[in-house]
């Protein structure tokens, strides 16, 4: 059951958050102002996670960015059969992110970042419909990349380093769809773990084409996070030999996927600055949620998930206004990884469609503000989970997911 909350932590959070899968994609205000592209922009030490191999081309010998966004999402349930529905609850979430980036010499660069790419929180509301498969969650997941950069000419760059993941998750759900104790309260299960943690990679290459065209990709590893000996607390159990649930542990593992992300930017008219991302996430990685409970007695979890891989296609602009001022847009639209019948209530989200701004403001030389906004509209889905099961029988659960989410972001940039 620990497993499974973990797991479904990790799942929601993302969810409510915007991105695909339990992603979520808030790396930067500049980037995500020009529609979360990156990849082949060379402005900050933001390109210590959209580039690494981009640092050595910058001009500033030393520069960091910091930064945090304000998640305010919503997702509204209902079944037209039966009359049920829900309204989330969710508390706002603040994803951070911090970056430095050296210039050792000039074929030579190093960074730091340490990022948030999931994290957030969500509560429906009591004994809702789907409380068997979620109640809440609160999760929090950290990344530190250290990285270096390397100028092989004028032309080529390289770079990458190892990334460390670390993280922790509360979760809660009811135990099934009947189950009370004698007062009539819920049953129901709380999984905690934290100090989850794991290590992966990254690999870059910035190619410039021209003074004014750029090339990059970059592939990030999958990490698995695994969750051993995490605790799982029963509640409003029923003194029965039918229902031998106590407080035990639980191991759990949680993959999060590989990508490669492509892209190129293109300066013209002096001001200007276009730049497009194309984005694979390889989420056939995540087949299944179990929990392997350390108590023989309880019955371990199945949870089918069986993810497809999706893509995310990035479009932004860049406006040099003023010596003061910089302005940005854009827009992506980023794909769902849920199958038919596959669509749980911890990933409540579909296709979307997600719409930046934000502006750069400098105050003197060496400091900048960054600020950004995006808006998120998932597109508007019946679906149903067909593979939640009581006494080995298929219980779907179906409905009408409506989801958005506003998202204002606040930078600081420093640079020398």
């Amino acid at each position: 059951m620990k497993k499974v909350l973990i797991l479904a932590a990790f799942v929601l959070a993302s969810a409510v958050t915007y991105a695909g899968g339990y992603r979520v994609s808030l790396q930067g205000n500049k980037a995500l102002a020009m529609g979360h592209t990156g990849v082949a922009v060379i402005n900050s030490s933001e390109s210590v996670f959209f580039n690494p191999a981009g640092l050595v081309f910058m001009e500033d010998k030393f520069s960091v960015s910091v930064g945090v966004h304000g998640v305010f999402s919503n997702i509204a349930y209902q079944d037209t059969e039966s009359g049920a529905n829900a309204r989330t609850d969710s508390p706002v979430g603040t994803p951070l992110y911090l970056y430095a980036s050296y210039q050792a010499t000039d074929w030579l660069a190093f960074g730091l970042g340490v990022y948030t790419p999931y994290g957030s929180s969500v509560e429906y509301e009591d004994d809702w419909a789907g409380s068997h498969l979620v109640n809440n969650i609160d999760l929090q997941a950290i990344y530190i990349q250290p990285t270096v950069s390397f100028k092989i000419n004028e032309k080529l760059s390289i770079g990458g380093g190892p990334i460390y993941a670390t993280g922790s998750v509360n979760f809660n759900r009811n135990l099934n769809r009947t189950l009370t104790d004698l007062d009539g309260n819920r049953a129901n299960v709380t999984v905690d773990a934290s100090g989850v943690s794991n290590w992966g990679w990254v690999a870059s290459a910035m190619v410039n084409l021209t003074d004014n065209l750029h090339i990059g990709a970059t592939y990030r590893s999958e990490i698995i996070l695994e969750a051993e000996d995490g605790d799982a607390d029963f509640s409003n159990i029923p003194n029965s030999p039918l229902t031998p649930f106590a407080d035990t542990t639980f191991d759990a593992s949680l993959p999060m996927p590989a990508e490669m992300t492509v892209g190129m930017s293109y300066e013209f008219c002096e001001s200007w600055t276009f730049a497009f991302d194309f984005n694979r996430t390889y989420w056939d990685v995540y087949n299944s949620l179990d929990i392997d409970f350390a108590n023989p007695v309880i019955p371990d979890s199945k949870n089918a998930r069986n993810y497809k891989n999706a893509s995310i296609y990035r479009f932004g602009m860049q406006y040099d206004a003023t010596k003061m001022f910089t302005l940005r847009a854009g827009y992506y639209f980023d794909e769902s990884p849920v199958r038919e019948g596959y669509f749980a209530p911890e990933t409540p989200r579909n296709d979307s469609n997600n719409f930046t701004a934000g502006l750069t403001v400098n105050i003197g030389d060496h400091l900048q503000i960054d600020a950004s906004f995006l808006y998120s509209h998932f597109k508007e889905v019946d679906a149903s989970y067909d593979y939640y099961f009581e006494n080995g029988v298929a219980v779907p659960f179906k409905g009408t997911y409506k989801t958005n989410a506003f998202v204002p972001g606040l930078g600081l940039t420093y640079k020398l």
